[in-house]
């Protein structure tokens, strides 16, 4: 299909849309509110970065250290000596690299889609996805594993990714649908009238006017994958398939005296979506806000 005009400029960031979050984080009450919400959200990371440098071998802190007994990275450096995480670190990343990039492709093809439904069918369809958000987790725990062995994939990290290809949780899909609503729906048309199909009218115009979500969806995504312990436990077997969740878990029968060992590894999980989340910040805080 030739690009035409309305695709350039549909395609364009909103810069009202900038230009009104810019002037809402300027009030004083935004600024002390987002400072408390670092505040308690950094303080649990500030005890665990701290505890994680204390050397290794001495009886825990009775309290709160500014600087921790024997400060170093002695506890990073023994942390291989007890669990292979470059093998855990590889595992889990491979698995981010997969599940995340097919979240936010399916959530947002489902959500898409919904917004595009007409009245009744987007009802029905949108009761449907809030009715799989309340069901329990373990519920499908059972059929899961009974798919997944029949398919020959247990023991691998193929169940861990699997989620993906239902969007990893319905809340992703609910969240693009509301972002694909509140796009105004005389762009649709006219890339219609222009003889745009689904697919390209997605591309061009939908996903650029959704940055905000997409990018929401992905820190979720992100979170959710790296962070899956139970799913590990339940499907993987091999040591060598294990990911860094499952993986820190052996770190649990460690004396006391080796806590700062357990608080490096935690260290190293909790990393990666702190940076995602540090880097995304004001595209989350606009999807918050909702696309204008």
């Amino acid at each position: 299909m030739p690009t035409s005009p309305f695709f350039e400029r549909s395609a364009r960031p909103e810069r009202a849309e900038r230009s009104k979050f810019g002037s809402g984080a300027g009030s004083g009450a935004a600024v002390v509110g987002r400072a408390a919400v670092v505040v308690v959200f950094l303080t649990p990371v500030a005890f665990l970065v701290l505890g994680s440098l204390r050397a290794v071998g001495i009886p825990p802190a009775k309290g709160f250290e500014l600087i921790p007994e024997g400060a170093g990275f002695e506890a990073y450096r023994a942390l291989n000596d007890h669990i292979p995480i470059g093998l855990l670190l590889r595992n889990s990343a491979l698995v981010a690299l997969v599940a995340v990039p097919l979240t936010v492709l399916v959530a947002s093809w489902a959500g898409f889609a919904m917004a595009q439904l007409p009245r009744r069918a987007r009802t029905v369809a949108l009761a449907a996805t809030l009715g799989m958000l309340v069901i329990p987790l373990p519920l499908v725990w059972v059929p899961r594993f009974v798919l997944y062995n029949r398919l020959g994939v247990i023991d691998s990290l193929v169940p861990l990714m699997a989620p993906a290809l239902a969007a990893t949780t319905p809340f992703t899909v609910l969240l693009t649908y509301r972002a694909f609503r509140r796009v105004p729906p005389e762009l649709f048309e006219a890339a219609r009238l222009e003889g745009a199909g689904a697919l390209s009218t997605w591309w061009r115009i939908g996903l650029p006017l959704v940055r905000s979500t997409t990018t929401a969806v992905a820190a979720i995504a992100l979170a959710l994958h790296w962070g899956n312990y139970l799913d590990a436990l339940l499907y993987v077997r091999t040591p060598g398939n294990r990911t860094l969740p499952l993986g820190l878990s052996q770190l649990a029968g460690l004396d006391t005296n080796d806590a700062p060992i357990l608080l490096a590894g935690a260290v190293v999980l909790t990393l990666p979506p702190l940076l995602l989340l540090a880097l995304v910040q004001r595209p989350l805080l606009g999807a918050v806000q909702g696309e204008r």
